[in-house]
């Protein structure tokens, strides 16, 4: 089984910054990638930024600039990092933390993401 927690998002000021992490444990010993996606009211689920085993990163063109994606290993742990600065009101959002292992996507509970104009 796999678990993850997420944690940090909240309320924001347009030009303010937030940073969310989610924590994979459990069985992730084939993590292919992980990510952070956003779906905001009325809008379909997008990615926002993902790092691969290798430490590739990709990001929405939204974002570019803005956000910074990291990964950070402890024992029996991975945890994956979103920095966002530079926040605007169209970054509101419920940001999802997805996780592939082998091929299979895991996804987190949502945590909100609100900026405030």
């Amino acid at each position: 089984q796999v678990q993850l927690v997420e944690s940090g998002g909240g309320l924001v000021q347009a030009g303010g910054s937030l940073r969310v992490s989610c924590a994979a444990s459990g069985s992730i010993f084939s993590i292919l990638a992980m990510g952070w996606f956003r779906q905001a009211p009325g809008k379909q689920r997008e990615l926002v930024a993902s790092i691969t085993r290798d430490g590739s990163t990709n990001f929405a063109d939204s974002v570019k600039g803005r956000f910074v994606v990291s990964r950070t290993n402890a024992k029996n742990t991975v945890t994956v990092n979103l920095q966002m600065n530079s926040l605007t009101p169209e970054d509101t959002a419920v940001y999802y933390c997805n996780v592939d292992i082998d091929g299979r996507p895991y996804w987190g509970q949502g945590t909100q993401v609100t900026v405030s104009s």
